[in-house]
């Protein structure tokens, strides 16, 4: 499409569409057919089911009893901290750089291998040099104990408490000073299979520890962690299976900016694929461990 913007040719490439509607009294059709150009016949089916807004609703259909609401499965997002020039840290020459530029003197206590969404997307997974500061075990946690366990890392979060003070988001009000989100026992735990919310792929990872501490991921990333390293493959297998795969693919609109959300994810009932023998290379997985 060429415009003209102050009497200049400009050049732009955007995403656009030819909706084509026919109304009468009588249709109750709430589906629409999309073609991916106007010389091309195949299509897939945008339509509802039960509420949902499913992209293709004719692959959607064969694998529907797959859908639940509450599968009992639970996706979680990475940690929210809103202040990476002091949480985040590269490992170089065994000295911990923030993202200033600052060698941190601080202990290893309240550091845990860190890897982006970026990392996760272009299976980066095995080493990082990476790391998040992680100040709390729960939500709401007091974080005065830092300065007894870890002195060095008190002083170091004291002395750039006014960038942790500055962060915009209400959820930090009324919450200890340096508080963090998206943290709980599932944050420790030493296996996981995570995916990137920002990327245009369904494809998982599974990631154990790095230098025997459990990984943790930024908040663009939705992950499910184990205790069990065994249930753990076994689950990885059932959301890689061509199955899975599908189901997710039915209900995707990859032109969202956030196409992996965690409600999509919840939604494959797990126990259910996996009772009906769908990858019957996988047949006994105890999936009331993947509840989290």
């Amino acid at each position: 499409m060429i415009s003209e913007i102050a009497n200049k040719p400009a050049l732009f490439n955007v995403d656009a569409c030819l909706l084509v509607c026919k109304f009468d009294a009588h249709s109750r059709n709430y589906f629409c057919d999309v073609f991916s150009s106007l010389e091309n016949s195949d299509c897939h089916r945008i339509g509802y089911h039960n509420n949902l807004l499913v992209k293709d609703i004719d692959a959607f259909s064969k694998l529907s009893d797959l859908y639940a609401v509450n599968s009992g499965t639970k996706w979680r997002s990475g940690v929210k901290h809103d202040c990476s020039n002091v949480m985040e840290f590269r490992k170089i020459d065994n000295y911990f750089v923030n993202t200033l530029g600052e060698v941190a003197d601080i202990e290893e206590t309240y550091l845990f291998p860190l890897i982006k969404g970026s990392g996760v997307a272009q299976n980066r997974i095995n080493a990082t040099d990476r790391y998040m500061l992680i100040t709390q075990k729960f939500i709401g946690e007091s974080t005065e104990n830092i300065q007894t366990i870890a002195p060095k890392t008190g002083r170091y979060l004291e002395s750039r408490g006014q960038y942790l003070d500055n962060r915009k988001s209400k959820i930090y009000q009324n919450n200890p000073r340096f508080a963090i989100f998206g943290v709980g026992d599932y944050t420790f735990k030493p296996w996981k299979i995570a995916i990137g919310g920002l990327y245009k792929k369904l494809e998982f990872r599974l990631i154990g520890e790095i230098a025997d501490k459990p990984v943790v991921f930024d908040d663009t990333v939705y992950f499910l962690s184990f205790d069990d390293e065994e249930v753990a493959r076994q689950t990885f297998e059932l959301l890689n299976s061509p199955t899975a795969i599908k189901f997710y693919s039915s209900i995707v609109f990859w032109d969202e900016k956030r196409p992996i959300k965690s409600s999509v994810l919840n939604c494959l009932n797990l126990e259910l694929l996996n009772s009906k023998s769908f990858e019957p290379a996988s047949p006994n997985i105890k999936l009331d461990m993947v509840t989290v």
